[in-house]
């Protein structure tokens, strides 16, 4: 049924420790976000290649994994089901499938119903910690992004070990460090374009933190929201991001300074799902302008 792709394969097995650690975090509503989302978002896929007699791929796997791990514990699974069939069917099939979509299927999901249903997606927050029983209906504290913007201090112990709120995955930090190492070390993912990505974020915050422009501090900055999830799964996608090595540099420049000035400056707590968007736009430009940099042709404008 799956068309085998081992490379995705590898991102699986780096994914699987951070939705067990999910597990822990808020119990049944991983679980139940998962099994809504990956039979949706295999079925469409199945259903599209289908008529083209072709097989699923197994990155709509990574895609609803990513996808999950990228929800608030307390979003309605029906809107979880409609972001991953959106995603799958506009951000992936509909430009033919596996290697030819231009935008990252997970985040074209997840922006999608972020747009569309804003409140459930910046509200649907639960107390995390001993799998879900510490505050399954509790959403008045505040995640460490609106209490870093609201100009107080976060406890760096629980941004580090992820007992914090947030998205299901996202504050995985030690799991994610751990993940993409093993990722760099197996060249699964190009370092270029995350080590870009982290590099222009820290400096861009570094620059606005000491010049008395925000309030959070680098390292908690980093800490907090899904930063480090999606440089090191989402910015390293090899489909929706440039090919050519400069070009990665600076598609991760684009991604990690547009991060930093949509979560700093715009009303969004978190501009994660628009950085990527805005990487995935410019990516075959940059490839482009690489390719006419790097045979000594002049770039018109």
């Amino acid at each position: 049924m799956f068309q085998k792709q081992k490379m995705m394969r590898k991102v699986l097995y780096t994914l699987i420790p951070i939705f067990l650690f999910s597990i822990y975090l808020y119990g049944w509503r991983s679980l139940a976000i998962a099994a809504v989302v990956f039979p949706a978002g295999i079925l469409t896929e199945f259903l599209f290649m289908k008529q083209r007699k072709k097989k699923v791929s197994e990155a709509v796997l990574v895609s609803c994994a990513l996808y999950t791990l990228s929800m608030p514990p307390l979003v309605p699974l029906w809107i979880a089901a409609i972001g991953i069939v959106f995603g799958v069917l506009f951000g992936k099939c509909i430009y033919g499938g596996f290697g030819k979509n231009v935008f990252n299927p997970a985040i074209t999901g997840r922006l999608f119903i972020y747009i569309t249903f804003p409140l459930v997606m910046t509200r649907g927050w639960m107390v995390p910690g001993s799998f879900g029983r510490l505050g399954v209906d509790s959403v008045t504290s505040a995640t460490p992004l609106e209490v870093l913007r609201a100009g107080e201090t976060t406890s760096l112990i629980d941004l580090i070990t992820g007992l914090r709120m947030g998205a299901l995955g996202e504050s995985a930090i030690i799991l994610i460090v751990l993940a993409a190492i093993y990722l760099l070390v197996t060249k699964t993912a190009n370092w270029r374009s995350m080590i870009s990505t982290l590099v222009s974020f820290l400096v861009l915050q570094s620059i606005l933190y000491y010049s008395g422009i925000i309030n959070a501090s680098p390292l908690e900055s980093i800490l907090s929201g899904s930063v480090l999830f999606i440089a090191v799964f989402m910015v390293t996608d090899p489909i929706s991001s440039p090919k050519k090595k400069s070009a990665l540099i600076f598609y991760g420049i684009i991604i990690g300074v547009s991060l930093a000035l949509i979560r700093d400056f715009s009303l969004f707590p978190e501009g994660a799902s628009f950085a990527i968007l805005m990487g995935n736009t410019f990516g075959p430009l940059l490839d482009d302008l690489d390719g006419k940099i790097g045979k000594g042709k002049k770039v018109k404008a």
